[in-house]
């Protein structure tokens, strides 16, 4: 079906939700426009959907929604009468339209048979993969969309393990959605009905209490030292306002201030250009008051509070931002030492990571004895490989973490957790601080003693079937004339994990190794229109290793010039 045509049944059909008909109708006679919405369905991945809130095929709304519910309903339905009645767990963040997509979702599968538990409010993702566990289910979906601007929101499926949905489940599911032939015509239940005879039931507190019950299990340290220590914390108008706080609260930390413009939910983010403590302008408000409260420490989640930022003070007392990789490496040195002091270092332990993410960790790992792993970028990989190990026995989990800001301590959850990362964060500043240490002193001496390690992001979006095209191009250049010279370095060694490579499953990844142990890696992002170039140095000094950085960012970038 051509996307007029697309566009003509939607606008023709009489149950159509009237403020999206309203939208198609104000675009008639837009071509580009109503390509734009029509010449796709919005693609399911292994990330779920995300998109821009809308009309169309190729937008977020109730019936893509619906589509992709109705997808997930008949494969659990395939999967027996037991999976049918131990459901699926439901939540959402601060978004717009989130708590009726979350709704739509959990009325589709009562329709289908399958019991839906939906969270009464707004939850973090994390909480999600701890409810799939807690209560049995058989999946979960959380309506998100991270850390994108305001216009978007997204959909991530989760099955009974608390992970995200990886490859093969993920086309399954595909293949079932893809059975759904008109998004129009889904039916869902009623909801005075479905409560009635309880094919949809709502979660409360009791989720929050067990959820919490299983933070306080990651304490390291007594509460005594934290009581002085002084945190400005920003939820970025999203959902980790009450769980970050409780946790902190009830680990002794009395000295908590929260950034008052952000702390509500807000679906328009609108003190931020983005909410994403990837971006330093997130925190320019929190900077603020920790600059008035003299503050130690600024702590930031995204809006479903699965990312975590921080803040530290330099030995100048000027506030820095903390990369991902950095703020990985502190919380993984910190865990270890304090574990291994304790004698409580498993032999078998593990350190699990992404293949774009800082060797820091690695070499911090090491120091201990222990064994790094790698997967594909996105932590429904790590969650795969701590199911594995769960089952086999064969490894002891004890930190998974990502350059972008995702870190998970507790395997409670499987999905990377912020307010695991901002208990950890918050305790390992409180502890230094007690040795006469600040976290940025702390930082130093680490690379020290494992050395001046350096990463650095290039993120490029281009929207559109204009983008996904030159997207395209940027990949297909790279393998077609694949650089043999970086910044004056030999490459040794190119890698390109399209046909599946190291064990791992295939992914549209090329990673390039150099002969001074730098490296740089070009992704396209699964679920936002954006082609990412991450890159690595390990120097002899802080100023070597941004000398070095900036010469292989620059080199790189130059190849797509012209």
């Amino acid at each position: 079906m051509g996307y007029q045509e697309a566009y003509q049944r939607w606008l023709q059909a009489e149950q159509l939700d009237p403020a999206l008909k309203a939208e198609l109708t104000a675009i008639q006679g837009k071509e580009k426009e109503i390509e734009e919405r029509f010449y796709q369905s919005l693609e399911f991945g292994t990330g779920g959907l995300r998109g821009v809130i809308g009309a169309g095929t190729n937008r977020m709304n109730k019936y893509t929604v619906r589509k992709a519910t109705q997808g997930l309903a008949q494969y659990i339905s395939k999967q027996g009468e037991e999976a049918k009645q131990k459901g699926v767990v439901i939540a959402y963040d601060s978004r717009h339209f989130s708590p009726e997509f979350a709704r739509e979702a959990g009325l589709v599968l009562a329709h289908n048979g399958i019991k839906a538990y939906v969270f009464k409010e707004l939850r973090p993702t994390p909480e999600l993969s701890f409810a799939v566990r807690h209560l049995g289910a058989t999946a979960g979906i959380v309506v998100t969309a991270s850390h994108n601007p305001p216009e978007y929101n997204g959909y991530k499926v989760y099955w009974r393990d608390g992970a995200q949905i990886a490859t093969e489940l993920a086309a399954a599911i595909t293949a079932e959605i893809a059975q759904v032939e008109n998004e129009l015509e889904v039916e869902a239940a009623s909801l005075d009905e479905a409560l009635a005879d309880g094919r949809f039931s709502w979660i409360g507190d009791e989720l929050d209490d067990a959820y919490q019950a299983k933070l306080q299990s990651l304490i390291l340290q007594p509460k005594d030292q934290n009581r002085d220590y002084k945190i400005v914390y920003t939820p970025l108008h999203g959902t980790g306002n009450k769980p970050v706080r409780r946790i902190l609260e009830s680990m002794g930390f009395e000295n908590v201030a929260v950034v008052p413009e952000q702390e509500l939910p807000d679906a328009n983010f609108s003190t931020v250009t983005s909410p994403n403590p990837e971006e330093h302008q997130a925190f320019r408000l929190a900077i603020a008051l920790a600059e008035k409260e003299g503050a130690e420490l600024i702590m930031g989640t995204d809006p479903d509070a699965d990312r975590t930022g921080v803040v530290v003070r330099d030995d100048q007392g000027k506030f820095v931002v903390l990369t991902g990789n950095q703020l990985g490496a502190l919380m993984l040195d910190y865990i270890l030492s304090t574990r291994s002091a304790r004698g409580e270092l498993p032999s078998n332990g593990v350190v699990i990571k992404t293949i774009v993410t800082s060797e820091i960790g690695a070499a911090v790992a090491s120091r201990y004895g222990l064994e790094t792993l790698n997967t594909l970028t996105g932590f429904k990989f790590i969650g795969e490989k701590i199911k594995q190990f769960e089952e086999t026995g064969e490894k002891s989990f004890l930190f998974g973490y990502e350059e972008s800001y995702g870190y998970l301590v507790g395997d409670f959850c499987r999905d990377k957790d912020a307010v695991q990362a901002c208990m950890v964060a918050a305790e390992m500043g409180a502890y230094y601080k007690s040795q006469g240490r600040t976290l940025y002193q702390a930082l130093m001496e680490l690379f020290g003693v494992v050395g001046f390690y350096r990463e650095g992001l290039v993120s490029l979006t281009l929207k559109g079937v204009d983008g996904v095209q030159q997207i395209q191009a940027m990949m297909e250049k790279l393998r077609q004339q694949p650089p043999t010279n970086i910044a004056g370095i030999a490459v040794r060694e190119a890698k390109d994990y399209k046909p599946g490579i190291d064990g791992l499953p295939p992914a549209n990844v090329l990673k390039y190794f150099l002969a001074d142990d730098s490296w740089f890696a070009a992704r396209p992002s699964g679920t936002e229109p954006k082609i990412k170039f991450y890159f690595g140095v390990k120097g002899t000094s802080l100023q070597d290793s941004e000398t070095r950085l900036a010469g292989l960012q620059k080199s790189v970038m130059d190849l797509f010039q012209g």
